[in-house]
């Protein structure tokens, strides 16, 4: 008599195997940043849209191109084990020093005006401001060397080595001169050495040293323009902005004229603008640089008091969401990495915003995510990735913070 087929049970995986399945394949997405920045990176568009109206010099379809290719390149940075990294810090420190200093090649670099050599040209291409992305080398570089004393600097030694590695890119920056791009540096810099445990004392002294050699250079530079006739570690427009700080009235038809104009069309929007397209101090080209360093004066000329507040909410998200990732690192080099990214961000919006309000000296530091160009864009969202990368391989493993001290 023939034996009745046979039914195998088919064991089914454990939920705990599909789960981290999934989780390789498909890397926790943090759905709050992801809002956030979607919410942020449209707002953008719409101002930049007004700005760059009537200027042929500008391209609303290019920008719109640019945050498309930016959205790819953080998905692309998400899926990324960022951990990988934390061991390249020469890598790093060779790199940068690279890009900083590849505007010198004769033939490739440009002059952004002013006598400012901080621009690439390559053939057809838009320029490029290597300054620009090495803020991303100078973050990863930073955490990786802060990373190695597991939050805990206070060797006097060891301290000064690790400061004198984070100066080498402010300095090669200083060559072309980009004081603005500097000053990013040297913030990121603080930022890394403040989350990475150095002892407040050496932070204090390091602080004052600053003031120090800040006020040695302009003394100095009095000393030489007294005895040459001209001005030489500080170029012209450069004392002229700290100046204009100082007292706008010292600069009527220069920097101070710029923040004037900056300041009435801040001051006309009132509570909730002139109307979207309907700014007159961009339309009639009075504004300087409308679409990049004072993208914030047609956001408040246009939209007034009302959208300067949705801007500020947005950035507020933004930081409050990255906060909560530098939370769920599992090791230090993560929570450097998203801390010093904060940190990067702070700083650009502090001193874009305070500039033209007349709070902060003029530079040309971008407003994240808001200023036109192409370099800037990219950067940002190369910051995303990062940020994402740390949240997405911290909660896939199931580590929810607390890094290990590995000193």
């Amino acid at each position: 008599m023939a034996q009745p087929p046979q039914i195998h049970s088919v064991k089914m995986p454990d939920k705990a195997v599909v789960d981290a399945t999934r989780s390789r394949r498909f890397p926790s997405l943090n759905l709050p940043l992801i809002v956030v920045v979607a919410l942020l990176a449209g707002y953008g568009l719409v101002v930049v849209y007004s700005a760059v109206q009537g200027d042929p010099d500008y391209s609303f379809s290019r920008q719109a191109a640019l945050v498309a290719v930016g959205a790819v390149v953080m998905i692309l940075l998400w899926r990324f084990d960022y951990r990988r990294l934390s061991e390249f810090t020469t890598l790093f420190l060779i790199v940068n020093v690279v890009l900083i200093l590849l505007p010198h090649i004769p033939g490739l670099g440009t002059d952004a005006g002013m006598g400012s050599q901080s621009w690439i040209k390559l053939g057809p291409l838009p320029q490029v401001q290597p300054g620009e992305f090495a803020k991303i080398t100078v973050i990863l570089l930073d955490a990786s060397v802060m990373a190695r004393y597991g939050g805990k600097l206070d060797d006097v030694r060891e301290y000064c080595k690790a400061l004198g590695i984070m100066l080498i890119p402010f300095l090669c920056i200083m060559t072309q001169p980009d004081l603005g791009t500097g000053l990013v540096y040297l913030f990121i810099g603080a930022v890394a050495l403040v989350v990475g445990g150095a002892r407040p004392k050496f932070l204090l002294v390091t602080l004052a040293a600053g003031i120090v050699a800040v006020a040695c250079v302009f003394a100095l530079d009095e000393v030489v323009k007294n005895s040459t006739g001209e001005y030489k570690l500080l170029k012209e427009y450069q004392r002229s902005r700290l100046l204009v700080f100082l007292d706008p009235e010292l600069d009527p038809t220069g920097d101070g004229y710029n923040l004037k104009q900056a300041q009435i069309a801040i001051g006309s929007g009132g509570l909730f603008g002139q109307g979207y397209l309907q700014g007159s101090q961009h339309a009639l080209g009075i504004l300087p640089e409308a679409p990049t360093d004072f993208i914030f004066c047609v956001l408040a000329e246009e939209l007034g008091f009302f959208g300067v507040a949705v801007l500020l909410a947005l950035y507020v998200a933004l930081v409050l969401v990255s906060f909560r990732i530098a939370g769920s690192a599992g090791d230090l080099f993560g929570l450097l990495i998203v801390m010093c990214v904060v940190g990067m961000w702070l700083f650009q919006i502090l001193e874009n915003i305070g500039m033209t309000c007349g709070l902060m000296p003029i530079t040309g530091i971008p407003l994240p995510f808001m200023s036109y160009g192409s370099t800037g864009t990219i950067m940002n969202f190369i910051m995303l990735g990062l940020v994402g990368s740390v949240w997405a391989h911290n909660t896939a493993t199931g580590k929810k913070g607390g890094y290990a001290n590995t000193r």
